[in-house]
């Protein structure tokens, strides 16, 4: 769990403190777990998957993030917006000017195939 939740909460650009306030436990209890000294209780594995944006599969070890990265990519459209990559995307869409927004989805329209 420690080493799952420690990549997730880099990759997020969050402190311990940080991820502790958002599931609402103290910030050396959050220490202890991430350094697989502690296992949360269930509430808690919940908050904290939710707060680092992460699969309990890949907190508990039983998949990569990968294999669940790639499930979600072949899978579910409505589950694409919990890729990493498509919210890099959508904050550097909502910071762009209308005519920009335009070319992007001229940029869009080329690069994807017709259906």
């Amino acid at each position: 769990m420690g080493e799952a939740a420690r990549g997730a909460r880099l990759r997020a650009g969050l402190t311990q403190a940080d991820v502790a306030e958002r599931v609402g436990i103290a910030a050396e209890v959050y220490g202890r777990m991430e350094r697989g000294k502690m296992m949360p209780s269930v509430p808690t594995l919940f908050r904290l998957c939710l707060a680092l944006r992460l699969s309990a599969d890949v907190g508990l070890g039983l998949a990569t993030a990968a294999s669940v990265g790639a499930a979600l990519w072949e899978g579910d459209s409505g589950h694409r917006d919990q890729l990493p990559e498509m919210r890099k995307v959508l904050r550097s869409l909502r910071r762009m000017s209308r005519s920009q927004l335009n070319l992007m989805n001229q940029v869009a329209a080329a690069i994807l195939p017709e259906r």
